[in-house]
């Protein structure tokens, strides 16, 4: 280490010394005392020193040379290093590792300029691109807004995540100078560890342990698999710099056509709200080598769960992203009950409001304000009025109407008359702290003068600035609980090591396993086998067509076309895999298949994913002409004319002559993209009774339902010997458990229904109030239900 001239500042009965660290290897402060020391780390593009204080004290680090500086604190016996972050040369009480977090945010807001708490209120929009590292765009928002929250919505590459993020956080860490204080970057991610990742919210990539959906996750009934998830994606998104879960999403599944079912934890309150507790502490919390929890640590991270007050009532299940589906119902009175999992998990860092209208059965508003969540103070003061002091954001693109011009799409659902500085300031007054997918601090510091002017007026209750700090108060919790203010930089190796290791991957595979529902085992077709059974045999693998739908990203989606399960995987254990031959037009797209010889197979194992209506960017349930459709649970077109079917909508805009919108879509037919999936099975059976009538063998057929939501089984139930049900889990899962390697133990988080017209006659914000199918077996297909090799699992 370089010999230093220190700067000595009294500090009580304490000496600080001011030391600029240079570069070198271990290097301890004094021979005399436990003392911290010092390494230099290279990501190959950032170079930083990293600090390591005694006995268990806070690890520092930041760029030597720059705007940070380290601070000596001598106690008795041990040498203490601390961060000089606002170049005051003294250790003030908000850079004191040794304080809480809500301490130090308490001495820290009232520091901070206006500008620099606007931009603490920015949540960034998504950035797709690691690998591009620090662009200028990120420089604008970093330095000219002061934005300190960035959504990290690019793949799992450890390499371009870690560089990426020590050139961020090194840029902001340059902001630093005296009379602003440095503030580091809270990295944020929504759901990055599905296994079959192909939900509208799941961030792309490789290399990260894989688990199911939320859903599948629930389908274990398990608080212990909970929490393994918790703890594991927890460590492997601080390996990467995330230091903020966008969720978990508790929204409760009681509306099943619901587009964003798979997010959640199901339709009965008491199991959501012990799977969201169990997220928040496992996520909250870092672990030691007994696996007992030891508070914030390196493996923490912030959870904002959401979205309150919860969103699963849709109307019909349309959902809110688009105007399509802004209307939340509540024809049975029940929006209590959706605040169950949000009162359990209330230890949560922070919060996102929903984007619906919330409309009673009578066509009213539910709150007397016909806005969504973010502008309805009445909604939002069911958490704070229940001791909530956490952080509430805005779900992304709340400021945004889809009418403003040059808007692709928009969620100020009532608001979309306002100005966008009129909207932040609507958001502030309902009493929320962040904006969702806002980059530029000029719209908040409008809401700040428009706050200041009715405060002036009388109309508020205490000063713009005053309001401001409050939010940034709150916003600084959640910087300094994960311990960013001390150690915001990345060990590129140490992150290697942690994401995707084999005691992480093999955690998520056995999770995966064990989320899987079985629902029909006619005869006993799956139990216990040993693998080499099937290893000189043939299975054969229908293949299917599924059309997408244009979305505001993607117009011209490409049909999904193939086996319905992954063939490379089924080699593994198979012999021979056969599947169908497809049939092109003259285009050269795939519109049929042609079925080969199954005569020798031993086995037919045939995917389906549950009926596709689209996602959340799809508009589904509205034609271009602004008539509606019907979202549907089965594969085959419905007809929506059965009793149950609302002639009038309970919800719909309110039109300038006073008359309400007619949302009903009653007499409509529905549109579901992978109606093949029930052709293909059906192909299959018809294949398994040709083969079973010319030569007598019968062909067991295990239909594998790819699930997102629940479906209606009566349209295959008969024809399948067993039925699996996998909530975004891989291939390999569903493979091994239809073949006898693993012994079911799922169960139903939400109930398959009888026929459209019980999903009809079910109430969208009332769960389990849906008639259940019974099979030919006799099952009933109810929440809770699923059967292992002996039987029916007993509920527990």
């Amino acid at each position: 280490m370089p010999r230093v001239s220190p700067t000595r500042v009294a500090l009580g009965l304490a000496t600080a010394t001011c030391l600029v660290m240079g570069s070198g290897t271990i290097a301890p402060s004094s021979a005399a005392d436990a003392s911290f020391t010092t390494r230099t780390v290279t990501d190959g593009k950032t170079t930083y020193t990293e600090v390591t204080n005694p006995d268990g004290g806070a690890v520092l680090s930041y760029v030597p040379g720059g705007a940070v500086h380290l601070l000596e604190v001598k106690t008795p016996g041990a040498t203490l290093a601390f961060k000089d972050m606002n170049a005051n040369n003294k250790l003030d009480a908000w850079e004191d590792w040794r304080k809480s977090p809500d301490e130090r945010a308490k001495a820290l807001a009232p520091e901070l300029s206006m500008e620099q708490i606007a931009g603490l209120m920015l949540f960034s929009s998504h950035e797709r691109d690691a690998a591009a590292g620090l662009t200028d765009a990120q420089r604008k928002y970093l330095g000219e807004d002061h934005l300190r929250n960035v959504l990290n919505a690019a793949p799992n590459d450890v390499t371009a995540n870690v560089t990426w993020v020590n050139q961020v956080q090194a840029y902001a860490e340059s902001q630093a100078r005296p009379g602003t204080p440095y503030i580091p970057v809270n990295f944020s991610s929504d759901p990055r560890s599905t296994a079959a990742n192909d939900s509208a919210y799941n961030a792309a990539g490789d290399d990260i342990s894989r688990w199911p959906s939320n859903i599948g996750l629930a389908a274990t009934f398990s608080r212990k698999t909970m929490l393994d998830f918790a703890r594991t994606s927890s460590a492997e998104y601080r390996a990467m710099g995330i230091t903020t879960a966008l969720g978990p999403q508790i929204d409760l599944a009681t509306e099943p056509r619901w587009l964003r079912v798979d997010g959640t934890f199901g339709e009965n309150a008491q199991l959501a709200s012990v799977m969201a507790k169990a997220y928040v502490d496992g996520s909250q919390n870092t672990y030691d080598s007994y696996g007992h929890p030891t508070g914030w640590g390196k493996d923490s991270i912030n959870t904002m769960i959401k979205h309150f007050p919860g969103d699963g009532a849709g109307e019909g299940g349309r959902e809110a992203h688009r105007n399509s589906g802004k209307y939340a119902v509540y024809p049975g009175d029940n929006l209590a009950e959706h605040l169950i999992p949000f009162k359990a998990a209330s230890n949560s860092m922070s919060m996102m409001s929903s984007y619906s209208i919330a409309i009673a059965k009578d066509g009213s508003p539910l709150t007397g304000n016909r806005v969504g969540s973010a502008y309805d103070k009445t909604r939002i003061d069911l958490a704070r009025d229940a001791g909530y002091d956490g952080v509430i954001c805005t779900d992304w693109g709340v400021t945004t109407g889809y009418t403003d011009p040059n808007s692709r799409f928009g969620m100020a659902w009532g608001m979309e008359d306002a100005t966008v500085e009129e909207r932040h300031y609507a958001v502030l007054k309902a009493g929320l702290d962040m904006f969702g997918g806002n980059n530029n601090k000029v719209p908040v510091l409008a809401a700040h003068a428009m706050w200041q002017k009715d405060f002036e007026a009388g109309k508020n209750p205490i000063s713009a600035d005053a309001r401001f700090r409050q939010s940034g108060e709150r916003i600084l919790r959640m910087l300094f609980a994960p311990g960013l203010f001390e150690n915001p930089y990345l060990d590129l190796s140490r992150s290697r090591s942690v994401v995707a290791s084999q005691d992480k991957v093999e955690r998520g595979i056995a999770a995966q396993l064990d989320s899987i529902v079985m629902l029909k085992n006619q005869d006993r077709t799956i139990k216990k086998s040993p693998l080499a059974k099937w290893k000189n045999k043939t299975v054969y693998i229908p293949s299917s067509i599924g059309h997408g739908f244009p979305s505001v990203f993607n117009q011209n989606i490409p049909d999904r076309v193939g086996p319905t399960l992954d063939v490379e995987v089924a080699k593994k254990y198979f012999k021979t895999v056969l599947t169908d031959t497809p049939l092109y037009d003259d285009k050269g797209k795939v519109v049929d298949y042609r079925q080969p010889d199954i005569s020798k197979a031993d086995i037919v194992l045939a995917g389906m994913r549950s009926p596709d209506n689209g996602d959340n960017f799809t508009g589904a349930g509205m034609n271009a002409d602004g008539t509606f459709y019907p979202l549907s649970l089965q594969w085959k077109p419905y007809l929506a004319t059965g009793k149950h079917v609302r002639k009038t909508s309970i919800a719909g805009d309110i039109r300038p002559d006073g008359s309400r919108e007619n949302r009903s879509y009653y007499g409509a037919t529905s549109k579901i993209g992978n109606e093949y999936d029930l052709m293909a099975v059906t192909n299959a059976a018809k294949a398994i009774k040709k083969v079973e009538k010319r030569t007598g063998r019968q062909i067991p057929l295990v239909v594998a339902v790819k699930a997102k939501t629940s479906f209606i089984p009566a349209e295959f139930e008969k024809k399948a010997d067993a039925i699996l049900v996998g909530y975004s889990v891989n291939d390999r899962a569903l493979i091994e458990t239809a073949l006898g390697q693993h012994n079911p133990s799922g169960r139903l988080p939400i109930a398959s229904p009888k026929n459209m017209d019980a999903v009809e006659a079910q109430l969208e914000d009332v769960g389990e109030d849906m008639t259940p199918y019974r099979d030919s077996q006799g099952h009933v297909y109810t929440f809770g239900y699923g059967l292992n090799w002996k039987g029916v699992i007993k509920k527990r």
